[in-house]
């Protein structure tokens, strides 16, 4: 033992070196530990900010948008100069064709929590707009092509809310921000394309509307296809260390925090018409050739694009709540600029870029936010909750407008719209402070 113990050592020399080089060993590790930068979770514990399901689901929804905006983009000037729909009617159609998703998204955002498998609910609902694009190949007439849409936006309300719940589950909490962003800025990149495809082939296939359709199928099925072959099953899913959730209960999810934000959006959403009407405006008030006006969607989706992640990662640092209720003065402006063309030709350009900002810093972070204000195993529920609100204010709103627009004229009625948004943003500011601290698991 003394030989072990070292030459010229006695044993109680040898334990208290030992103790001493211990100690130091300790304070090595604790100081890495504590170093910036330094993390001694195991390698698979720590998550990227933005990882690789986000971007899957992201391209889903890109193929998904190319095949839903190359039919929709006509739509307005469609019903309106073709079909011959005064604006009052177009209200009407706008507002059920963005309200009719309302219907659904509670129940699949429920559906999405009960049983755990959000992937699988958003499958029902990217599957349901494959299907309505099969039919709408052989529809015919307003009234059937007016069902066929309205089954795909219920496709698009089953699958929203599950698809943002697998979104929260997946992504860094402190970088949720920049991966709506980045899922955001892939589906507008579908949102962009689908358009400029449409144009595309109208340019080359006169009256090819029917390529446009089969092209917009092939494109729902290859969503379809990468979702249920690359989008793990387990995502978003509760995991066995959660307690399963016996029954629905809705106090669970209407928290003090969610109350708040479903106010404020509710009413801002009653001051945010439909993109169509707001590019009739411009179409209006600038007399430009109505054979661009599907150019206009690309242009907000361009601006879209450009600002969904530098406006996400801004949520994550400023504060989201922030960010989502400002972005309504951009709404505002919007409204101002469409109205009153004083910039000449570039009028369409600014008003697109701001409709465009709009929705960055909107769209995604809204989600953001409702998904950290419930508890977690019920993030699906919340979001769609959240959506809900905002989808019903805005079909309000398109009717509304209608109405207006019919009593007024196309530009008071929209400077009036601008004026009163402007004015409420900063009590909507007020009202919800920061909501972005997590609720209680």
């Amino acid at each position: 033992m003394a030989a072990l113990e070292g030459p010229g050592r006695a044993p109680g020399e040898a334990r208290s070196g030992s103790s001493t080089f211990t100690r130091r060993g300790v304070r090595l590790y604790l100081s890495l530990r504590d170093r910036p930068g330094t993390s001694t979770e195991p390698r698979e514990a720590r998550r990227p900010p933005v990882g690789r399901v986000v971007v899957t689901l992201g391209v889903v929804s890109l193929l998904t948008d190319i095949s839903s905006e190359s039919v929709a983009s006509i739509l307005p000037l469609y019903l309106t100069a073709v079909v011959g729909l005064s604006p009052a009617a177009f209200g009407l159609v706008d507002g059920l064709y963005q309200g009719i998703s309302a219907l659904v998204r509670v129940v699949s955002g429920w559906g999405s929590d009960r049983t755990g498998h959000p992937k699988w609910v958003a499958m029902a609902g990217y599957g349901l707009s494959f299907v309505a694009r099969i039919f709408l190949l052989f529809a015919g007439g307003l009234a059937a092509i007016s069902s066929v849409l309205a089954v795909d936006r219920i496709g698009k309300g089953i699958r929203t809310a599950p698809r943002d719940a697998m979104i929260s589950a997946a992504a860094d909490p402190a970088h949720l921000g920049r991966a709506f962003g980045v899922h955001r800025s892939l589906d507008t990149v579908g949102a962009a394309i689908g358009p400029l495809l449409a144009a595309l082939i109208l340019w080359a296939i006169p009256d090819g509307y029917g390529t446009v359709l089969v092209t917009s199928l092939c494109f729902a099925f290859l969503g379809v296809a990468l979702l249920g072959l690359l989008v793990p099953s387990g995502t978003g899913a509760r995991t066995p260390a959660q307690a399963p959730v016996p029954e629905f209960r809705w106090r669970e999810v209407s928290t003090p925090s969610l109350r708040r934000l479903l106010v404020v959006a509710g009413v801002l959403g009653l001051l945010t018409v439909g993109d169509g009407f707001l590019y009739l405006v411009l179409l209006d008030s600038t007399e430009f050739d109505p054979r661009w006006f599907p150019v206009l969607y690309v242009g907000t989706n361009v601006a879209y694009l450009a600002l969904a992640v530098p406006l996400g990662r801004l949520a994550d640092r400023v504060g989201r709540t922030r960010v989502l209720v400002l972005g309504h003065l951009a709404l505002a402006a919007a409204y101002l600029c469409a109205a009153l063309p004083l910039l000449g030709a570039a009028t369409a350009v600014v008003t697109l870029a701001l409709l465009g900002t709009f929705y960055a810093a909107t769209d995604g972070v809204l989600a953001a936010v409702a998904g950290r204000v419930v508890p977690a195993h019920l993030r699906a529920s919340g979001i769609a909750t959240a959506q809900t609100v905002v989808v019903v204010a805005r079909m309000l709103a398109s009717v509304g407008f209608g109405l207006l627009w019919f009593a007024l004229g196309p530009t008071v009625a929209m400077l009036a719209l601008g004026a009163v948004l402007a004015a409420v943003v900063p009590a909507a500011l007020a009202a919800l402070g920061r909501l972005d601290e997590p609720a209680p698991a």
